[in-house]
């Protein structure tokens, strides 16, 4: 049986020590995502404390009134508070503006009523993590991303800023230094304030077709572009020889700053960490390390310069983007005071880096690696880098003595039969025909909730998800030099375009959603605006053809009266980096029976020693409640969201997919407190006072993970004394 274990390893005896961007007095505000621009995700307020947190009872909630539990809606907002208003987004992403103190509303701001154009409609297509706030006396505002669209909002009125933009709005497609008009391009975590200047990532597709992943830095007042990173590097620029092919820079997508921003203020140096270079999982198209693609860049916030760069995996062929923004923190390493940058990944790691120099804290090696592949055209990167400390905060490596001991003889039985046609083991199997066992696998290890730090102890604390996920590369089968019917042109599209993420049998795959009865649930030419535009995680694929998009809907959706009739095809140039040899068969989750194959924990939650490297504790977060109401202790649970660290002794976190928010003790990982929320909270808290009362307040979302979807931000706190 697994037991939760407690590891005790003395602290840091220094610990009064406080991190220069924390200010002296108390918190009382979480004005930034994340807490601060330092992404500390710290709260100096400790009227809650470790004996008290018991009696927290619910102050206010504050319903959105638009989930949509059909579609699986979702809330991922880690909202701001700034002057006694709490500002976080809905799951159509309207902005919000609510009384912090009692959770009344004060004003609603609706992207779709604000374009007025058929080209800004559908905000609820993506999620939202955050908002951003700016002001210079009286003008006041929140920028927010919505869809594809950058909105300018007063912070008082809730009206948009016309003045910004085009009409308050900034097409996000505009200015990367392509056409990239019929490519998905949005944002799902929030900019960052530099003085004017308002700095922003992306995120894009996945896929061969898939747009650059610059960043940019907009002028607050205007919005007018100031500044671009390319991530993507152009000729003459840093890393441009870091590409194989001279011309990739015009064709290869990706390397996008999709988690979020951190930010040294006082030294001006923007933290970015970057996701990988399109596609995915087959790199015969873009040969060599890839700069700066899954590298943490450090530039200078005033111009956009690079000052130093690290790279994380040469040549990603596992998906492995960096998930979070870094920690921004000072520990005391041999008796020396260091600023520093904390980077958790998603294959279990921390990397701590001086924070002005980029060099190691901490020594990593570049460990040789499996550079067998099968798939013609790639190119394995030999070397991998691997921290020496801190050490790994998940298993990295699988075996079939790793396989879940509570299911029954029969499955166990069945997925040993299975492994002896799998490839599994170690790290950085290269993608290939024959299914390998990703391991830690695509969502992390560290996921986009990102660490905490607590000044005080020097710890860090990082959530992770342990599932293995199953990876397969199958040939792509080109069009047929004889005319094809609708659905057999839309079988082949689906297969090119749609089977990653819905499966090869349509019956969804990963997080993702089954297709098998769209048909009755669905309007064909719901569906038909759907694949041009997507959703949430979907992206859209505006650059196929009406035609394409047709037949793949024929296809899904079963229309008999459409599949026999001949595929119209579509006269364009062939684009020798889109239509790659290959494709994904789709995102497997590695489970048996509805639950993870290997044993636990399947989500765990990890404070680090920053100062020694070593773990302090180590704890499950999450459980199944059929599996404890069998006896068997808790397991943890795939979890989404990050944590709160408080003076009070406490680290705040929801996260799991059992719906409940907890409270742990900061030093020792006890659990003290819990909450039944009305749907999961799949976000970070966000730690406030109002009239010398303080709160906690969580988006309660749901949606991911087949949870039910929710509409409500629910704040805490302690009684009134009576």
């Amino acid at each position: 049986m697994f037991t939760p274990t407690i590891h005790k390893v003395p602290l840091f005896t220094g610990i009064a020590m406080l991190v220069a961007c924390h200010a002296s007095t108390d918190q009382t505000e979480w004005r930034v995502y994340g807490g601060s621009k330092a992404n500390t995700h710290y709260s100096s307020l400790h009227q809650i404390d470790t004996t008290n947190v018991s009696h927290l009872e619910v102050a206010w909630e504050y319903h959105t009134g638009d989930a949509d539990t059909a579609r699986h809606s979702q809330m991922q907002c880690n909202p701001i508070i700034v002057n006694g208003i709490l500002y976080g987004t809905t799951p159509t992403l309207r902005l919000v503006a609510v009384d912090a103190a009692n959770g009344k509303q004060k004003w609603v701001f609706d992207p779709d009523a604000a374009g007025k154009n058929q080209a800004t409609h559908n905000f609820n297509l993506n999620n939202n993590r955050g908002v951003t706030y700016w002001e210079d006396k009286e003008d006041k505002r929140i920028l927010y991303t919505a869809g594809s669209y950058l909105f300018a909002v007063n912070a008082i009125s809730g009206k948009p800023i016309r003045s910004f933009g085009y009409e308050g709005k900034i097409d996000l497609h505009d200015g990367l230094g392509r056409d990239v008009k019929d490519l998905y391009v949005a944002a799902t975590s929030p900019g960052i304030i530099y003085k004017d200047l308002y700095i922003l990532g992306s995120r894009v597709d996945e896929g061969p077709a898939a747009a650059p992943g610059h960043i940019r830095a907009f002028d607050t007042r205007t919005g007018s572009l100031k500044w671009i990173f390319h991530t993507i590097p152009q000729p003459g620029e840093y890393g441009y020889n870091s590409w194989e092919d001279s011309v990739a820079y015009k064709h290869i997508g990706g390397a996008n700053s999709w988690s979020g921003l951190s930010l040294d203020e006082e030294r001006g140096i923007l933290f970015a960490p970057t996701g990988s270079a399109s596609f995915d999982f087959y790199g015969g198209k873009r040969k060599g390390a890839n700069l700066f693609a899954n590298c943490l860049l450090a530039i200078d916030a005033a111009t956009g310069k690079r000052k130093w760069h690290f790279q994380f995996i040469h040549h990603d062929l596992w998906d492995w983007d960096l998930p979070t923004p870094p920690a921004l923190v000072t520990i005391n390493k041999d008796g020396k005071k260091i600023d520093a940058v904390a980077q958790p990944t998603k294959h279990g790691m921390v990397y701590v880096f001086e924070r002005e120099t980029g060099k190691p804290v901490f020594p990593i090696d570049e460990v040789s690696v499996d550079t067998h592949s099968e798939l013609r055209g790639e190119k394995v990167w030999p070397t991998q880098p691997i921290p020496q400390l801190p050490k790994a905060f998940v298993r990295q490596s699988f075996t079939e003595n790793d396989l879940n001991p509570y299911l029954a003889d029969t499955s166990i039985a069945s997925l040993k039969k299975q492994l002896k046609h799998y490839r599994y083991g170690k790290m950085f199997i290269p993608p290939g025909k024959q299914t390998a066992v990703e391991f830690p696998g695509l969502d992390g290890g560290a996921e986009w909730g990102g660490p905490s730090f607590d000044p005080e102890t020097g710890l860090l604390y990082v959530n992770a998800n342990e599932m293995g996920w199953l990876i397969t590369i199958v040939d792509r089968k080109p069009p047929p030099k004889t005319k094809e019917t609708n659905v057999q042109a839309g079988q082949r599209l689906y297969t090119q375009y749609c089977m990653s993420c819905h499966g090869g049998d349509k019956k969804g795959s990963g997080n993702n959603p089954t297709l098998m009865g769209i048909h009755t649930k669905y309007k064909t030419d719901d569906v038909l605006q759907l694949i041009k535009t997507g959703r949430r995680m979907m992206p859209g694929f505006a650059h196929l053809e009406e035609t394409e998009r047709k037949a793949i809907i024929t296809y899904v959706m079963e229309l008999a009266a459409e599949k026999n009739k001949i595929f119209m095809v579509p006269v364009r140039p062939v684009d020798t980096f889109r239509n790659l040899p290959y494709n994904f068969a789709g995102y497997y989750k590695f489970l048996k029976d509805g639950y993870p194959a290997i044993k636990p924990p399947w989500g765990t939650l990890t404070g680090i020693n920053l100062y020694t490297g070593e773990q302090t504790w180590q704890t499950t977060l999450g459980e199944y409640p059929e599996l404890k109401a069998k006896g068997i202790a808790p397991t943890g649970t795939e979890n989404y969201g990050g944590s709160v660290v408080t003076a009070g002794g406490l680290l705040f976190i929801a996260a799991a997919r059992d719906g409940k928010i907890r409270a742990f003790d900061k030093r020792t990982g006890k659990l003290l407190w819990e909450h039944l929320l009305p749907a999961p909270g799949f976000a970070t808290p966000s730690m406030y006072a109002v009239n010398n009362k303080q709160f906690v307040v969580i988006a309660c979302g749901g949606g991911k993970l087949g949870t039910l979807s929710g509409d409500s931000y629910v704040a805490f706190s302690l009684p009134e004394k009576k």
